[in-house]
């Protein structure tokens, strides 16, 4: 019989495996060849979990504890590289993975800190740096802002689906069904605000922005 650890075990392997996807999809895009299409899948699929259990002194990390997961990353690379018109030509589908990815990590980030005893900020943290830490090195890798810094709701999809699971914790749930609660929460806000366009407010400026760079250059 299925336990709860063994079926959030296997939903972060699925995780790992959807944005390591969408890392080596960015990797193809950006032109990469073979070695960074890999390791593009790597840093997406494991960077951010890899910086959560450090910042909360979970080392080794479980990355490294655990070669499934950067095995199931290079592989994920590998496929995408060797079959890139497959998978780049339905980025609305991998979009739609990645959603649930999201809800993955956010659960699985907040459900780990919880375990470490951190205080509910810190649990937040933890969600949002699983679910967004290894895009966010993608990014600056690949020389653009990260996303989730501009106004794309994606980092704001997170927060909202950990202090879904903080006030899950106040009740008698058990781990499994907050986990899925919280995960389903994420997933829906992110689709929605896929479909209607859903952004956060960018300040207004005077200048372009471009004219505003140049005064520091």
């Amino acid at each position: 019989m299925l336990t709860e650890h063994t079926i959030i075990y296997a939903f972060d392997l699925f995780g790992t495996f959807i944005f390591a996807l969408t890392g080596a999809v960015k990797g193809v895009r950006s032109k990469l060849d073979i070695l960074g299409v890999v390791v593009f899948a790597c840093t997406v699929g494991c960077g951010g979990g890899m910086f959560r259990d450090m910042v909360i002194g979970a080392t080794p990390v479980a990355a490294l504890t655990n070669s499934s997961y950067i095995m199931l990353c290079v592989v994920t690379g590998l496929a995408v590289f060797f079959l890139a018109p497959t998978f780049v030509g339905r980025w609305r589908v991998i979009l739609f993975s990645d959603a649930l990815g999201l809800g993955v990590f956010t659960a699985m980030g907040v459900a780990k800190g919880a375990m470490y005893g951190i205080g509910p900020v810190g649990q937040l943290l933890c969600g949002v740096f699983s679910a967004v830490g290894g895009g966010m090195v993608r990014d600056i890798m690949s020389r653009s802002v990260p996303t989730v810094l501009t106004s794309d709701f994606y980092a704001t999809a997170s927060l909202l689906g950990g202090i879904v699971y903080l006030l899950l914790e106040m009740t008698t749930l058990s781990l499994l069904p907050k986990f899925l609660i919280t995960m389903m929460v994420v997933f829906i806000i992110r689709l929605v605000a896929i479909k209607y366009k859903v952004h956060l407010p960018v300040a207004k400026t005077a200048l372009p922005v471009e004219d505003h760079l140049s005064l520091y250059r």
